[in-house]
């Protein structure tokens, strides 16, 4: 006599199981792709040939820093500076892989009724404070001469969500400093001038797709899978996008509806964007030494308004590793790394 068993599928061990990742994004014409890739199936496909989950996750752009330097999310779309004054200044280790774009246009100051950079000491800028804006603001004094009259314009900090209402509505207000599609908005109204925008500093202001250093050196291979599946699906998607006629026009129209846009006003803002399509062109401007002489500069910002730290007595103290292996600051203190190998796989068609 014979007892017949019944096999019951045991569960999975967890080491069989995917790695999961993800990797966060705020609403900005340069990081709205990632809105698409995660839309459309890039984002899945690219991360399935590599064998992990990747979640695509929207946030407010604060909170976005502040998820990842809490290291909820592994990866996160912001700026050169923020990766200098938040992670970085936190002391987390952080890695750019992917240097996506630069504005070129798309921060603006702005004036009304004939006002003039010499005419802002003593007078009042809404802006948001300790932010690209203040450093676009603080860069057009400093190139015009006009350096030594800084302390005497009186900074109003701003939200992003009031400013372009606040400056709208009361017209006591002679100038702000903000960026599109808010630039946009404002400009349409008569009797504004733009006096300066991030067209007259380009590189200077950059936006990264960035890694905790942590995550990319996980023994198990697996940070750099989720490297090499980001970088894919960026670069996928950007050949999509940099083409023309209706097939990218609707490419384009898809991305738009991240932030709730017009395929019109997308383009609008993409045309003062400086975008990288290609791998190609992002190695060039990451290993240029230009870059390493622009970062310096919005390193100096960061340190000097105390964006480093609250006991960082150097700008020294925060250091980047560029890619030639140099490093700007002390050589134990680095917290920011410009890597160009995932760029470089992109480009040789090794992904």
């Amino acid at each position: 006599m014979f007892v017949l068993g019944v096999l019951v599928a045991a569960p999975a061990p967890l080491a069989a199981q995917k790695p999961s990742f993800t990797v966060g994004w705020s609403v900005y014409v340069g990081w709205n792709p990632y809105y698409y890739m995660n839309r459309s199936g890039i984002m899945k496909k690219w991360a399935d040939k590599y064998g992990i989950n990747i979640k695509v996750q929207r946030f407010d752009y604060a909170p976005s820093l502040e998820a990842f330097v809490a290291k909820n999310i592994d990866a996160c779309a912001m700026t050169n500076m923020e990766a200098l004054d938040m992670p970085a200044a936190a002391g987390i280790d952080t890695t750019a892989i992917i240097v996506g774009d630069y504005s070129n246009g798309n921060d603006a100051l702005l004036t009304r009724n004939g006002v003039t950079l010499k005419d802002l000491p003593g007078k009042k800028l809404l802006l948001v404070e300790k932010t690209v804006s203040q450093y676009l603001f603080e860069r057009a004094m400093v190139m015009n001469g006009l350096e030594s009259q800084i302390k005497r314009v009186q900074l109003v900090n701003t939200s992003d969500a009031d400013i372009a209402g606040a400056f709208l509505s009361d017209r006591s207000h002679p100038a702000v400093v903000t960026w599109k599609p808010l630039v946009s908005q404002i400009a349409k109204q008569p009797g504004i001038t733009n006096i300066f925008n991030s067209s007259q500093i380009p590189g200077e202001i950059l936006d990264l797709t960035v890694v905790r250093t942590e995550v990319l050196n996980r023994p198990d291979g697996a940070g750099q899978k989720f490297a090499k599946a980001l970088t894919g699906a960026w670069y996928e998607t950007m050949a999509l996008m940099s083409g023309k006629g209706p097939a990218t026009d609707k490419v384009l129209t898809g991305i738009a509806e991240g932030s709730e846009d017009t395929l019109a006003s997308y383009k609008e803002q993409l045309s003062t964007t400086h975008l990288l399509y290609t791998p190609q062109s992002a190695l060039q401007l990451t290993t240029s030494s230009d870059t390493k002489q622009k970062m310096t500069l919005v390193k100096t910002f960061c340190f000097l308004h105390g964006l480093l730290g609250q006991n960082t007595r150097s700008a020294d103290e925060v250091a980047i590793r560029y890619p030639d292996g140099a490093v700007q600051g002390k050589p134990d203190r680095v917290r920011l790394r410009f890597d160009t190998l995932y760029m470089q796989l992109a480009s040789d068609a090794k992904l």
